[in-house]
């Protein structure tokens, strides 16, 4: 495939490349996950600056690469403002996609400025990318040998946001072969990264550790991922959802890691003790995931599921965002988090959160949540029948931030990542 065009005169190193590959991957697969809204905060956000503006991104065939133009087009269809065109000659070549990627991928080759090959995208950033441009990644994909190689030798800088370290920190919660692939990615990124990103102090702490083991020395900055879930109206509400029965959402893949184990094993004890029409309700929001057989059974034969305990997956983000604000507390009993946007987010709401007492969550969201052992049945039900108690006198439940406590921004983040650039 031919690259196109000729060299760009811009030769700022204000320049600006995000990678787009993450979220093309996810295309009609869908709500956006914790690490797609980081991407989409990102292009949402250089599209609005006035730098000059560039996307890489991955697809079947090899790589396109978008001037601002063709970044904004494929905003518009990301965020749902306007359809994906129609599959193109190419696409139809691209038999292991799903239609939804293959108009996706359709699009950005139609408002590319230059597509090529694997093997060859050294060729096309050296005629289109700006010399000294700034390579950005936020999405953890297409971080691979060839294209980090590619843009040394175009002679941008990169910055790569990682989330967090737990396909090696926490290795039995992963999927086969994800630890050493991880392993793989984040020393690519030590060898060829000028800054890392990371979104909390805790990640740093592990990345540098990695890292140090590794004999690496990495460049690092912590910036906290902001908070961007709409805010919500009770029209938003499932239908059959009763807003004035005490409820707890807890929200995330269903996958060992988040220990909804914890939470099954919580209601069947509160159902021992509490008559059915009191039981307070359990709304698990959510895909399932992998490795979490166990909790996919009790998920499909518990007498409780149906009555007190609901499963519901693929919700757009208003109705997530109205369970949320409805609801008597938002749980968050996972074992490990590289940073928790969820429970960020439900604070944001004005929400009370009850979650595991985890060294990130008190980074970023200070005192305000109620911290419990992930492992504690006991504290776990006693705080859950305080929750519902106070709801149920019609005290005030909303959380309080204190005087001195601010939730992290998207705009002191992208001060803090693009003052370094």
């Amino acid at each position: 495939m031919p690259g196109g065009g000729t060299k760009t005169a811009i030769t700022t190193s204000s320049a600006r490349c995000l990678d787009l590959t993450r979220l093309i991957s996810r295309v009609g697969r869908g709500p956006l996950t914790g690490v797609d809204r980081v991407e989409m905060a990102y292009l949402t956000h250089l599209l609005q600056d006035h730098a000059p503006f560039f996307v890489l991104a991955r697809t079947g065939l090899g790589y396109v690469l978008l001037d601002r133009h063709g970044a904004a087009q494929i905003a518009e269809r990301l965020q749902g403002h306007t359809p994906w065109g129609r599959v193109d000659v190419v696409g139809r070549l691209s038999f292991k996609a799903s239609p939804a990627k293959r108009r996706a991928e359709a699009d950005l080759r139609r408002f590319s400025i230059g597509r090529c090959r694997r093997g060859r995208l050294g060729q096309l950033l050296d005629r289109q990318l700006p010399h000294d441009a700034t390579y950005l990644n936020v999405g953890h994909s297409n971080l691979t040998k060839e294209v980090l190689g590619a843009l040394k030798g175009a002679g941008a800088k990169i910055a790569i946001l990682i989330h967090d370290t737990i396909p090696l920190d926490h290795p039995r919660f992963q999927r086969r072969g994800t630890p050493a692939q991880f392993e793989e990615k984040l020393r690519r990124v030590a060898r060829y990264a000028d800054l890392v990103i990371c979104n909390s102090g805790q990640t740093q702490d592990d990345v540098r550790r990695w890292c140090g083991q590794w004999g690496v020395q990495v460049n690092t900055l912590v910036a906290h991922l902001g908070i961007d879930l709409p805010k919500p109206t009770t029209r938003a509400l499932p239908e059959g959802i009763d807003p004035t029965h005490p409820y707890f959402v807890t929200l995330g893949t269903i996958e060992p890691r988040k220990n909804h184990a914890l939470l099954l094993d919580v209601w069947e004890s509160l159902a021992q003790d509490i008559p059915p029409a009191e039981l307070p309700h359990l709304y698990i929001l959510g895909a399932r995931g992998w490795e979490n057989e166990e909790v996919f059974q009790r998920l499909d034969h518990s007498a409780l599921v149906g009555n007190s305990v609901f499963e519901l997956s693929n919700l757009p983000d208003m109705t997530v965002s109205a369970l949320m604000t409805q609801a008597t507390a938002v749980l968050f009993p996972g074992f490990a988090e590289g940073y928790g946007l969820p429970p960020a987010e439900a604070i944001s709401l004005g929400t009370p959160v009850i979650c595991s007492d985890l060294a990130v969550f008190r980074e970023v969201l200070g005192n305000i949540p109620v911290y419990l052992k992930p492992d504690d049945v006991y504290s776990w039900k006693q705080s859950i029948i305080g929750s519902t108690q106070r709801n149920q006198a019609g005290q005030h439940r909303t959380s309080e931030e204190p005087s001195d406590f601010t939730l992290p921004n998207w705009a002191d983040h992208f001060n803090l990542v693009l003052r370094e650039m």
